[in-house]
């Protein structure tokens, strides 16, 4: 049987290994929505205002963006493998740090080590599609993590919003633990379900000085520069609903379903996960991503004029509908960027890294800030007017860049 099996995931259209991973991530992304489900709620049990809540959680990804140049320095190309690993002791630790944290410093540290462990994330993700995938196929490969790490999205905080009605206990320690220990028992049959497959070449780069490497880094990330600002938005956009959401669904007093506001987040993605490959063939990764993002923020930009509950959700779940198609259609920009050029596939892979941690560092830092002078229906609001600016932008420009690809 288990052959078998190992023959079912091995099949020659490179998508079951991408199934076999994502459903690692799917239970890895359990414990990492609940840690970021309690994380303000802590932070607010200890008398930090919206704006300090959103400064702590934004410095976890500076931590994030350092390790993103040195990542490139540290190891002489990147594997799945030895990343997973990495992550998954740091979500061990992660927990405990969380829990006995009762000073400003404490959280510090806490959201560091959330930090490096999600960049870990991100770059183990790449290497596993470039790996696996063809290109033709990435698109699909993308929108399929995307799926299943969005029905852990979904799942974990209508688990944790039942849990958490007033106070953050012991019970949602031990919910984040069981899941991370769950997530290990997948991965382990991943890497015999991988083993010996026909997997693309794993571009090792060479090892450059600092000066050499920043050199590169501003060459490359001109060329790629709009793509960037959007995966650096999307990021942002992700940080401000998780940010205030919890803050959100407590103020408005939705109870044990405080987590149906961020289910409809992260719903609208188990539908356009399985399109978005049609989609870009059909109109292209660039575009789509930019089109998309232009519908789904003009959408956000109503929330103020809405009701609270159901209706403040309906509105969410149809303008993430839009806005969920951007982030799979320009990975596999960055994906294709990586197979034309496979010498600097660390640093095209440590940029988008970067620019997902400026979002973490901007969208926390200004969702708070905009909660405690607008409220937090008026901020979402201008994050939706920002991004539907932002696409246009992005639209009217990138075409003009001779330099992008994934047409």
């Amino acid at each position: 049987m288990l052959r078998n099996s190992r023959r079912f995931f091995r099949a020659g259209d490179g998508r079951y290994p991408i199934f076999a991973y994502a459903l690692v991530i799917f239970f890895w992304t359990l414990a990492d929505a609940t840690g970021q489900y309690i994380a303000p709620l802590l932070m607010q049990a200890h008398g930090f205002s919206f704006t300090m809540i959103g400064f702590i959680l934004g410095t976890s990804s500076i931590t994030g963006a350092a390790f993103d140049f040195f990542v490139s320095l540290i190891f002489k190309n990147t594997n799945f493998r030895r990343l997973l690993m990495i992550m998954f002791a740091l979500c061990l630790v992660y927990p405990v740090m969380l829990w006995t944290a009762n000073s400003f410093w404490l959280f510090l540290l806490a959201m560091a080590v959330w930090g490096v462990y999600f960049d870990l994330y991100n770059i183990s993700t790449f290497d596993f599609i470039s790996r696996y995938t063809s290109r033709s196929r990435n698109a699909s490969g993308f929108g399929t993590v995307q799926i299943f790490r969005s029905l852990g999205l979904i799942v974990a905080p209508l688990v944790i919003g039942f849990i958490v009605v007033e106070t953050v206990d012991w019970r949602a320690f031990s919910l984040y633990w069981l899941y991370i220990l769950v997530a290990m028992l997948v991965f382990a049959p991943l890497l015999y379900l991988v083993r010996g497959m026909n997997a693309h070449e794993a571009h090792g780069h060479k090892r450059r000085n600092i000066l050499v490497e920043l050199n590169l880094w501003r060459r490359v990330g001109g060329s790629l520069f709009p793509i960037l600002v959007l995966v650096c938005h999307l990021y942002m956009m992700e940080a401000f609903f998780w940010t205030l959401a919890p803050l959100y669904a407590q103020s408005v007093s939705l109870g044990g379903f405080g987590g149906l506001f961020l289910m409809a987040y992260s719903l609208p993605v188990l539908v356009v996960g399985w399109v978005v490959g049609s989609l870009t063939h059909r109109f292209g990764k660039r575009r789509t991503a930019f089109v998309s993002l232009l519908i789904g923020s003009s959408i956000l930009s109503m929330f103020v004029l809405v009701p609270e509950g159901v209706p403040v959700i309906a509105l969410v779940l149809t303008a993430t509908f839009f806005t969920s198609m951007s982030l799979p259609a320009i990975s596999a920009t960055f994906a294709d960027y990586i197979l034309d050029n496979l010498a600097i596939e660390g640093e095209v892979e440590a940029l988008e890294d970067m620019a997902a941690n400026i979002g973490y560092i901007v969208g926390p830092m200004g969702a708070g800030l905009l909660a405690d002078l607008v409220g937090m229906s008026g901020t979402f609001s201008l994050l939706g007017l920002f991004g539907a600016v932002l696409a246009l932008l992005l639209l009217t420009t990138a075409s003009r860049r001779s330099g992008l690809v994934g047409h």
